[in-house]
């Protein structure tokens, strides 16, 4: 029996789960968990990669200590960030956090090259000013020598894999979220790439999910105890957590964490003025699918409260309070940029309300989580509505899997708000869905299809009637 491991690292923390199938069911072990987060370096916020490098030896030690070592594994993360290297393979610059404001008026800049439109009908992907399309003008207008000097590009999944099998290439369901693969081809948009200046050198072969990358380093094999194959599995971590989906055509998913990712599966992608106008993105899937869906802010924004409450009550306790406030009656745009970064997400959410005018200012912990809770259901039932009239379907049902998957709450209040049966599960969506890549890469598990199923069989999958 072969063991496979995900190494599934969020903008907060990371986890090694191990994966393996027993009589047709997959079971999973956390052997491993260590903290991740923002660090601010001379005004930017920046990500610790040695920390996360670290952390991951740390892991697979720990995997041979308790006798479980895996004969593969696999690493996801978010999008959009990268690490760009020299001639010498040493790292350039620091390695910027999304959230950093220094892509402000990026936007701009590339539009002057491109504009919104035609980039949308390139790409497919929805603006997003933290894009990597504008992080790069970012280096190109703030940092010209370090992007002058960059020989290559990668994501930091893909830079990951790099330290750890000394292979280079770029992961393709990560490539789609950069904003420079073209849709069509699912290849670099080298015609844009030169357009807005960026040397084509950087740009790593794309490589699909599923796919061997390689043999520790030796001295890493020595270090841990033992060696495996290193796997792709759909190293954006919203595309693993898709793969877990206990899919049908008639359901809508939300990846439910820091961000809620909302959307179907489809063959093609839909580059349209409607899509576009509604900001729809077509990122990249495993087994040659698009990811059709929407970003919304997510729980990036009770997680920041909680925070902010220096983490008193546990997001079950704030669930709870919030529905003793069933009568406060304020919501927000969820998806407003004032909630992207903010130094408060407690004032940023009751200066939004000032601007409104509202008299229910959210002033207690259960108002607050109340206002963040309905507010995320009303997103939802608005993006169902949209993806109905831009696809002309009637979706039955919303598949809910990750961390937010746990919110009986606001599961509850999604039912309501949209009319549609929910399904809730699994929680660890995205480490199963890693987890299965590597088993279909590997060939223990057939395709797409049966691994689904392998995860229908093996999840405890919650149900939420609309009324």
């Amino acid at each position: 029996m072969d063991y496979y491991l995900a190494v599934d690292i969020g903008a907060s923390g990371g986890r090694h789960i191990l994966g393996w199938l027993e009589n047709g069911i997959l079971k999973t072990e956390e052997i491993y968990r260590f903290d991740n987060g923002m660090e601010k370096r001379d005004g930017h916020l920046i990500w610790n990669i040695e920390n996360l490098y670290n952390n991951i030896i740390a892991g697979m030690k720990k995997c041979r200590q308790i006798g479980k070592t895996p004969a593969y594994m696999g690493i996801d993360t978010w999008a959009v960030d990268y690490v760009l290297l020299d001639r010498d393979d040493k790292a350039l610059g620091v390695p910027y956090a999304y959230r950093d404001h220094r892509t402000a008026g990026m936007d701009k800049v590339v539009y002057a090259k491109e504009s919104q439109e035609e980039l949308y009908k390139r790409t497919g992907i929805q603006k997003q000013i933290f894009n990597t399309i504008f992080q790069l003008m970012a280096h190109k207008k703030k940092e010209p020598d370090i992007l002058g000097r960059a020989e290559h590009m990668l994501m930091i999944p893909d830079y990951l894999n790099f330290l750890l099998t000394g292979v280079k290439h770029t992961e393709y369901t990560n490539a789609t979220t950069t904003g420079l693969v073209a849709a069509k081809s699912g290849d670099w948009d080298l015609e844009l790439t030169d357009r807005l200046g960026f040397p084509r050198r950087i740009f790593k072969p794309i490589v699909k999910p599923g796919t061997r990358v390689g043999s520790l380093r030796q001295y890493i094999a020595d270090e841990i105890g033992y060696n495996l194959s290193v796997m792709l599995p759909a190293t954006h971590d919203t595309a693993s957590a898709v793969l877990s989906v206990p899919y049908d055509e008639d359901g809508i998913y939300i990846s439910s964490g820091t961000w809620s990712l909302m959307g179907i599966e489809c063959k093609e992608a839909d580059c349209g003025l409607l899509s576009q106008n509604k900001n729809i993105t077509n990122e990249g899937g495993f087994g040659d699918t698009f990811r059709y869906l929407k970003n919304i802010m997510g729980l990036w924004m009770i997680q920041s409260v909680r925070n902010e409450l220096g983490r008193k009550y546990s997001f079950g306790e704030l669930c709870n309070m919030a529905e003793e406030e069933k009568d406060f009656p304020e919501f927000v745009d969820v998806n407003d940029e004032s909630f992207l970064s903010p130094d408060s997400m407690t004032e940023a959410i009751r200066e939004y309300c000032r601007k409104k005018h509202s008299d229910n200012l959210p002033e207690t912990p259960g108002q607050l989580a109340k206002t963040i809770y309905h507010s995320l259901s009303i997103s939802y039932r608005d993006t169902v509505m949209e993806f109905e009239e831009l696809t002309g379907k009637i979706y039955h049902s919303i598949y809910i899997v990750g961390g937010g998957c746990n919110a009986d709450y606001l599961n509850r209040l999604t039912a309501k708000a949209t009319g549609k049966n929910v399904y809730a599960g699994p929680t660890e969506a995205t480490a199963i869905g890693n987890i299965m890549a590597q088993m279909i890469g590997s060939g223990l598990v057939k395709n797409k299809a049966e691994g689904r199923r392998i995860i229908y069989n093996s999840t405890d999958i919650r149900k939420y009637l609309p009324n």
